[in-house]
């Protein structure tokens, strides 16, 4: 086989990869399902997915079509090729503005869609919580809706035509037709002829017919996604006349693959909404309560109803980027129901919610409900849409999982419904989180289980057994909008009743006769309790490590990560997660592929250290330690900690390289050579001596090093002259040196600490140790620990009696907030979280003076100025860049722009090295670049990150300031 695929690949226009590494990253998605594919299709062009097909079929394999694999239910997960389309099959192909329409290949990602067709005034509906990375094609794939379904439906609804690849290779095109061209399809003699044939003899018979309409879901429930759309092919003419033209679109929505290969997909678009509208978000005491009063809000024709329940409202706590979304919550709720209302403007939609909050206190429903409005309802929906993460947020092996949580009711029988289930899982001693589409009859219910002991999985089947009883009772659909998949599909015979469920099968045999699509998925499922996700050896002790992961061993925290692929989202979405995945959109530079592997290695190696595996290796090689997963990542995955974990095993393995050595100990080095800096800055600068000095390094030559300044900033602040104490000094702050400031931009350690006196504060300083933030991300932990443990132990007095300690350079000072928490000996834990709470940016701490009221607009010039600002990738993480923004915004007459840019691409020394030089200028280039060059010559361009500093000057020749060099300077002396 290995020599049939090698001659594949060389047939292929794109690429066909099946090393270990690959497959370990295709062999699950956002399921507990695991299965390891033979290969990993990536193909460009359609001649591609021809020459698969036909390899598929003369070598009885499987084609596994794949975008986002952002999948609740295993539909890209088996052993066959795996075919990734979200690389290449990305175009754009047409726009009708007139029409309403727009063609697209199925790699087309929903909200870039949706950016590209604003201007147009025209918008894409159906919205999934994965909208910023699920692709169009994926959409099709499960009839995706969303939170709006109620506004929009479901994708089934928008999609007008389909280009597809059958299962003989030959390309088709699948449209609404009249009875007519319907007959003139029957009479084709091909394979696409013989589809509309059979579909003509399976739906004029009387007995599918009376057996589809008694078996599947209500007519009213639009979310329905139970086996193939035969009941509403059912419904066009001209099998029910006057009904919808026939379309076989209908059924190849949700059918996740199973039928055919899409090519391209032409959408009915709809025009922007324009009304404002608010958020109504009730607090209610019960489940039960906010499933009573969503009938209430029905009645008020509402935009979107959505619930959550207090189990997400917890997760959302703890969570650095949710944390600050929860602005609206008051008390403790058991559920929000979060009820979107327009008007005409804005004393419409008052007049409305309060009509609403009338009618429901009337019936004692609710008892708190608060309306947001403008940018702060993206916060809310930033707290909803995060939820599905946030879930797997628990620490332990016990986790809520994806085994009932997408079945459908009709909206009256929801609150009944619900009473039944909750009812059941008591009777298993099981309870379930709730959230999500309360308007449409829809909500994701999750029990706690543990898929990783035997109880736990037989909790598993038994509980989708139950409940398939349950919502047949209710004539619901068991899916309603996440698909089938292999977690479903053993229970569509019972939904739909044997008769119909052969039906289903014959369809995917005159489909599929080979069966080459995506097969056990739909019918001809396994069992929905085989190929999870934690089967197989899994080792039973704990892996020695240098961090602590709250409450966890290490291989619990990397499979926090659910697979849900916000890692995967592109440079325009924003946000900083995940740069490297951003600027090559290969799945194995996503964090998602690192946990990935982390966790496929970690749980299966049988070597006595884990880390010794270069597979962990490749995909860590191009993590920048950005830290944006540590807030983005809905489930808290801290890559960087990760990875620095991973250097520390894999060095006492195989030994330390020269380089990764010299950049860990740059502050020993750097306090070297500062004795010499005048020697050495005439070295590095030098055309000859310096390319030298980087090829040596194994640093890449269009760099420039870093000078050394002649003098240390804490040598100046020894040595100059004290200001005068006798002025009415504020209370102390003390000044943290950090390894960068200190020897290399001992000009912006000055201002700072001359900006402070000048703002009254008293800077005191004691002889401390660097940050060891080279030390760290380069994986020396436990030398790293031992800084930590004399840092601590250093400024804990200070801090707790009550002064501050304040940096510049972001990534230092942070190390006290972060790292250090997790690296210090036991007993000085506390310690360390006391100090990382004051150990401030100079920002933060200017921030906070200035909220306190201790600092005014009038210690500053008015000279009108406009700044462009770019923040460090760990100020994002810790929810800091407002706060630069703000006291930059806080000088009169500044105006101020911040980029949304994500991580410079510098990263520390990474963008230094040889071999990841090209990759950073790639991520610069994404948004920092060109919203750099492309700025008046009078915008100043600022930003507190040294690196990312450098990286501006020398990708596009802009000098950076420092925030506190523009404070500094516009300081009244």
């Amino acid at each position: 086989m290995e020599a049939k695929l090698k001659a594949l690949k060389a047939s292929l226009k794109g690429d066909l990869l099946y090393d270990k590494t690959t497959r370990i990253l295709y062999a699950t998605d956002a399921s507990v399902y695991r299965e390891m594919p033979i290969a990993v299709a990536v193909p460009r062009e359609v001649d591609d997915l021809k020459k698969l097909i036909t390899f598929a079929k003369e070598n009885r394999l499987s084609l596994i079509p794949r975008a986002a694999g952002t999948s609740l239910a295993g539909q890209v997960v088996g052993a066959g090729i795996v075919v990734d389309i979200s690389k290449y099959f990305t175009e754009i192909i047409a726009l009708n503005t007139e029409e309403k329409w727009v063609k697209v290949q199925p790699g087309v990602i929903r909200d870039e869609l949706n950016r590209f067709l604003r201007p147009h005034n025209l918008y894409f509906g159906p919205e999934t919580s994965t909208a910023n990375r699920a692709t169009i094609g994926g959409m099709v794939g499960n009839n995706s809706c969303g939170a709006n379904s109620l506004l929009y439906r479901s994708t089934r609804e928008h999609t007008l035509e389909i280009e597809a690849l059958l299962s003989d290779g030959s390309q088709v095109t699948f449209s609404a037709l009249s009875p007519a061209e319907f007959d003139n399809k029957c009479e084709l003699r091909t394979l696409e002829g013989a589809l509309y044939r059979h579909i003509r003899g399976l739906l004029d018979d009387p007995t599918n017919q009376r057996e589809i309409r008694r078996e599947f879901p209500k007519r009213s429930i639009d979310r329905r996604n139970t086996g193939y759309a035969i009941d509403l092919l059912l419904d066009s003419d001209p099998f029910t006349p006057g009904g919808d033209k026939f379309n076989f679109c209908k059924l190849l929505c949700g059918s996740e693959g199973t039928l055919a290969f899409v090519t391209s997909i032409k959408l009915q678009l709809v025009e922007v909404p324009t009304k404002p509208s608010g958020l109504l978000c009730i607090h209610f005491h019960s489940i039960e309560e906010a499933l009573l009063a969503n009938l209430v809000a029905l009645k008020h024709r509402p935009l979107v109803s959505e619930l959550m329940d207090r189990y997400i409202l917890e997760c959302t706590k703890n969570n650095l980027e949710q944390a600050q979304n929860r602005f609206f919550i008051e008390g403790d709720p058991a559920a929000v129901l979060v009820v979107e209302y327009d008007g005409a403007d804005h004393t419409e939609i008052i007049g409305k919610v309060r009509r609403v909050e009338q009618e429901m206190r009337e019936q004692r429903l609710g008892y708190h409900f608060p309306l947001v409005v403008g940018d702060d309802k993206k916060k809310v929906w930033s707290l909803r849409k995060a939820g599905l993460g946030l879930l797997t947020n628990t620490p332990g092996d016990a986790k809520p999982v994806a085994v009932i949580e997408d079945t459908a009711v009709a909206v009256e029988d929801l609150p009944e419904y619900i009473k039944e289930f909750n009812s059941i899982l008591a009777r298993y001693g099981l309870y379930s989180v709730h959230y999500a589409h309360a308007a449409t009859g829809e909500l994701h219910l999750r029990p706690v289980l543990n898929l990783k002991d035997k109880k736990g999985k037989d909790q598993f089947r038994i509980v989708a057994t139950e409940i398939a009883k349950l919502v047949k009772k209710y004539q619901g659909s068991l899916s309603g909008e996440h698909g089938d998949g292999r977690l479903r599909g053993e229970f569509i015979r019972f939904m739909v009743g044997p008769h119909n469920y052969a039906l289903l099968e014959d369809i995917k045999k005159t489909w599929d006769p080979h069966g080459v699509f995506n097969p056990g998925k739909i019918v001809g499922t396994p069992s929905m309790d085989t190929f999870l996700r934690y089967d197989g050896v899994q080792r039973n002790e704990s892996i020695p490590t240098v961090f602590r992961y709250n409450g966890q061993h290490i291989l619990q925290h990397v499979e926090q990560c659910n697979g849900s692929g916000d890692c995967r989202k592109t440079a325009a979405a924003g946000g900083t997660m995940c740069p490297s995945y951003m600027a090559t959109r290969n799945e194995q530079d996503a964090t998602r592929a690192r946990a990935n592997v982390l966790r496929e290695i970690l749980s299966t190696s049988t070597k006595a250290n884990p880390f010794d595996h270069d597979e962990i290796k490749e995909v860590m090689d191009l993590c920048l330690s950005c830290k944006g997963c540590k807030s983005e990542c809905p489930s808290s995955v801290d890559m960087a900690k990760l990875k620095a974990e991973f250097l520390q095993g894999y060095y006492d393995a195989r030994g330390v390289p020269f380089r990764s050595w010299m950049i860990g100990h740059v502050d020993r080095l750097t306090e070297l050579v500062s004795n010499f800096s005048p020697l050495y800055n005439w070295s590095i600068s030098n055309p000859l001596v310096g390319k030298g000095i980087k090829r040596m390094l194994g640093f890449a030559e269009r760099r420039q090093l870093p000078k050394i300044a002649n003098q240390t900033l804490f040598s100046w602040f020894r040595q100059r002259s004290k200001p005068s104490r006798g002025g009415g000094l504020s209370r102390p702050v003390y000044f943290f040196f950090d390894e960068f400031t200190n020897f290399n931009d001992v000009e912006i350690g000055k201002k700072a600490i001359l900006l402070l006196e000048g703002l009254g504060y008293e800077v005191r300083a004691v002889k401390h140790r660097s940050s060891g933030r080279a030390l760290i991300s380069k994986g020396f932990l436990r030398k790293a620990k031992r800084i930590a443990n004399e840092q601590v132990e250093t400024f804990a007095p200070i801090v707790e009696s009550g002064s501050s300690l304040v940096g510049v350079e972001p990534s230092a000072i942070l190390t006290f907030r972060d790292e250090y928490v997790d690296l210090v000996d036991d007993h000085l834990v506390e310690q360390a979280k006391r100090v990382g709470k004051r150990a401030l940016t100079i920002e933060e701490f200017i921030f906070e003076e200035i909220m306190s009221g201790a600092i005014d607009t009038d210690r500053f010039s008015d000279a009108k100025a406009e700044i462009l600002l770019h923040t460090h990738c760990q100020q994002k993480a810790w929810g800091i860049q407002d706060k630069v923004a703000f006291v930059l915004q806080f000088l009169r007459n500044r105006e101020v722009h911040v980029i949304p840019s994500g991580c410079c691409g510098m990263a520390g020394s990474f963008g230094y090295e040889r071999e990841h030089y090209a990759l950073s200028q790639d991520i610069g280039e994404l948004v920092l670049f060109p919203y750099v060059r492309t700025k008046k010559e009078q915008v100043m361009v600022v930003a507190p990150g040294t690196s990312c500093r450098h990286q501006i000057l020398e990708g596009t020749m802009e000098r950076a300031f420092h925030p506190i060099e523009i404070l500094y300077e516009a300081l009244l002396k």
